[in-house]
């Protein structure tokens, strides 16, 4: 994990973190995960806000991020290579970026090497397809394939385990 101040990374009772999990959360970003959340080699990216809830199955290779990291515009993007260079002594601030929050409901299965970008909130019950990305909202009980993920299906709510 890393980030240059405490409480930003926030974890719940049980979660695992196995093979590889990172979290990058930066100066003004936080990052929670619920109970019972298992996670195993993803890596969690929050300048903003990344929520995930209790009882998911996060998979290999996962990325969650919460902005796009780097400006879209030729001219920003070289600023923030320059703001980036730890060793360059005329490094200027970085250039602002574009951030929205990313809420990952209970109960949601995301599979192997899927990604979920910023500003997407993925309902309860929902299952992420491996290989998919992510760009809009997931209702509850529902799951999504591709690139860019689509519905495929809906699940029928249960009420739970047992």
């Amino acid at each position: 994990m890393r980030s240059r101040r405490d409480g930003a990374v926030s974890l719940g009772d049980y979660v695992s973190c196995y093979a590889g999990c990172s979290f990058a959360v930066g100066e003004n970003g936080r990052a929670t995960v619920g109970d019972f959340t298992l996670m195993n080699g993803a890596l969690v990216m929050a300048e903003e806000l990344i929520e995930i809830g209790s009882y998911c199955l996060i998979s290999w290779n996962v990325g969650i991020a919460d902005s796009d990291f780097h400006p879209i515009d030729p001219a920003q993007r070289r600023e923030d290579a320059l703001a980036l260079a730890p060793y360059y002594k005329g490094r200027p601030p970085r250039p602002p970026i574009r951030t929205a929050p990313v809420r990952i409901a209970d109960n949601v299965w995301i599979g192997m090497n899927a990604v979920i970008l910023k500003g997407v909130s993925i309902g309860e019950n929902s299952v992420v397809a491996a290989g998919s990305v992510v760009s809009k909202s997931v209702p509850a009980n529902t799951v999504v394939a591709g690139n860019p993920a689509v519905v495929v299906k809906q699940l029928l709510a249960t009420d739970g385990p047992g």
